[in-house]
Formats: C-alpha cells, sequence, structure tokens
C-alpha cells in the first residue's frame, strides 16, 4: 500500500499531485477505493471553488479557483484575507481553504477587454446559452457566431456567443432570425466593468466578499 507524500509545487510554482495531500493512482487500498473515489470527487469540487482575488491595495481584480490560489499562497505572491471553514489535508498538515486572497505586491490591470478566448466568453456569458437561456457546464457549451463565418461573420466579443449544442445544430449556418431563435442578449466585449458585475454577482454566494466589493 504506498503512502501520501508531502506537500510540493514543482520548479514552475505549479501544483503537483502529491501537494496538499493527493494521492498517486493505484496508491489506496482497494477495499477502500468506493469512500476513497468518493472524497476524491469532494476534493476536486472544493479545489474548484471560487476565490476573490485582491489586489496590493486591495482592490478586487478577478475571480481564480481554490487550487490556483493556494499554489499563490505557496509561492508567498498572495496571502489569505478571508477563509472558509473547509480544510484540505496533506501528510502532515491540515490547510484552511481560502475564500478571499490579496497579492502581495501591485499589480497594474489594463483599462482594456480581456483576450478573445472560448473561456472568456463563457465566463461573460455566464455559461448559459444565449438562445435557450440554460445554463450548462463548460463542456456542454460551444461557440457560436451569430452572423456565420461563411456569410463573413468575425470571431469577435461582438459575434461570439455560448450556445449549447442543441441550439448550434438548431441554428446551422443561418442567422438567429433565420434560425427562429432570439439572443438573450447583444454580445459586448468583456471589460473590467463585466468582470466586476460577474464577482458580485458569485459574491451573493459567499459573504466574506461582499465588504470587498463594495455592497
Amino acid at each position: 500500500m504506498g503512502t501520501n507524500r508531502h506537500m510540493s509545487v514543482d520548479s514552475r510554482g505549479r501544483y503537483t499531485p502529491e501537494a496538499l495531500g493527493e494521492v498517486t493512482p493505484g496508491s489506496e487500498d482497494p477495499a477502500g477505493s468506493r469512500s476513497h473515489n468518493l472524497l476524491s470527487t469532494r476534493r476536486a469540487s472544493l479545489m474548484q471553488e471560487p476565490v476573490l482575488v485582491l489586489n496590493a491595495t486591495y482592490e478586487p481584480i478577478n475571480v481564480t479557483a481554490v487550487r490556483r490560489a493556494m499554489v499563490l499562497m505557496l509561492k508567498g505572491v498572495a496571502q489569505a484575507e478571508e477563509m472558509h471553514n473547509a480544510e484540505v489535508h496533506s501528510a502532515a498538515h491540515a490547510h484552511k481553504v481560502p475564500s478571499v486572497i490579496r497579492l502581495l505586491a501591485y499589480r497594474h490591470i489594463p483599462q482594456q477587454s480581456r483576450a478573445l478566448s472560448r473561456k472568456n466568453i463563457l465566463l461573460r456569458d455566464r455559461n448559459t446559452c444565449q438562445f435557450c437561456v440554460r445554463v450548462f457546464p463548460s463542456s456542454e457549451l460551444t461557440l457560436d457566431h451569430v452572423m456565420p463565418r461563411s456569410r463573413g461573420g468575425r470571431s469577435s466579443w461582438e459575434n461570439l456567443v455560448a450556445c449549447c449544442y442543441r441550439c448550434n445544430n438548431s441554428k446551422g449556418d443561418r442567422t438567429p432570425e433565420e434560425a427562429g431563435l432570439k439572443l438573450a442578449r447583444k454580445p459586448r466585449p468583456f471589460t473590467l466593468h463585466t468582470s466586476r458585475q460577474l464577482m458580485r454577482l458569485i459574491g451573493h454566494r459567499d459573504e466574506r466578499w461582499r465588504k470587498y466589493l463594495f455592497y
């Protein structure tokens, strides 16, 4: 039977499988595999919980996952300002899960749109299909060109929206009007203002965020 190794971060500061008590496949007793799988699922879910990131000046600038937040703390780049009640365990230590972290060095945030990417389009549209207005996991969403590429539609913030596969197939190579579909909202660039709106939206789930989001 294998043993857990101590917390470690690789040369690039990335979280390794041994960090925070994760174990490698095959190191568990087969008799306890079911409970181990359940615990692993819970840990994986916890490590993806949102964490508010503050600049050194306490200005909210981003939302990241618990996993990334803890890596930043381990590297000495950030410190926790607010904590969850939950903990994750390594071989020798228990670590409280952060809810809000603050960067120790000030980071300049340009007043411009985020990079155009699938991740940022889904974040802007809140993982909501812009035609049927249903919320889906990221894996069940694609990007749709409002004006089809075959008809000159560009890959831009103003022409890309989150879309479920069913609506994407229904729309096909047509405009929403031609397909009998209606956009939930006009697509816009992802600005710092958009980002802060999303922070406030997520912040309703965690009262620890509120004093940093100017409620």
